[in-house]
């Protein structure tokens, strides 16, 4: 986990619901609770831009942040945030606390190296890319920032499962009852009307000789 961890200040807020959310939106803050680890639930106020920026910053979800709550360090993880489905203007965010032992699920991109050394792309085939990320569950201390995928080898047709991925300790899919695919190299346009050419051919073959029995 590279991911820098940040610190946020905030101010804990007394007032809850609609109207008292819009007046601290007017004021260039962002309402948010912290939730989680045994404790009550802890409505606060951000600055607005500083959280809009770490959010497109990337990593946002799985990077572990101090939210100084008038003095008192708080370690979370965002958990979700709401935009406005019309401007994309951020609404709300929900951070976890983080106790010790603590066990988060999140979502992890998928890296792909050795390209160059996969046969089958070399021949034209395409990575087709079935998950882009995968849900773990894993310590909220030690989330990766991304699992390698390594496509050294893989010919035209070939598949990729989770069991081929090597998960650092403690890191787990949260799909447990398969194998399942994280992606195939398939083949290419031209091969595939090439080949089922070939196949319609082979088919018309085997009439013909049917019917001369």
């Amino acid at each position: 986990m590279s991911h820098q961890t940040y610190e946020l200040k905030a101010e804990a807020r007394e007032r809850v619901g609609k109207g008292s959310a819009r007046a601290i939106r007017r004021n260039g803050k962002i309402p948010a609770v912290i939730y989680g680890d045994k404790d009550a639930p802890l409505s606060i106020t951000l600055p607005y831009k500083e959280v809009f920026m770490k959010i497109h910053a990337g990593g946002f979800l799985t990077t572990i942040a101090t939210i100084d709550v008038d003095g008192k360090k708080i370690q979370v993880l965002p958990k979700d945030y709401q935009l406005d489905p019309v401007r994309d203007f951020l609404m709300h965010v929900d951070f976890l606390r983080i106790g010790k032992g603590t066990v988060v699920t999140v979502n992890v991109p998928v890296h792909f190296t050795n390209e160059e050394a996969a046969p089958g792309i070399k021949r034209g085939g395409v990575l087709n890319i079935v998950r882009h990320e995968v849900e773990f569950t894993c310590p909220a201390t030690a989330i990766p920032d991304f699992i390698e995928v390594d496509l050294t080898g893989l010919n035209i047709g070939d598949s990729v499962h989770i069991s081929a991925v090597k998960l650092p300790e403690g890191v787990q899919p949260t799909i447990t009852d398969r194998d399942f695919t994280i992606a195939t190299v398939a083949a290419p346009a031209g091969l595939k009307s090439e080949e089922s050419e070939a196949a319609e051919a082979e088919e018309d073959e085997e009439k013909e000789g049917e019917g001369e029995e």
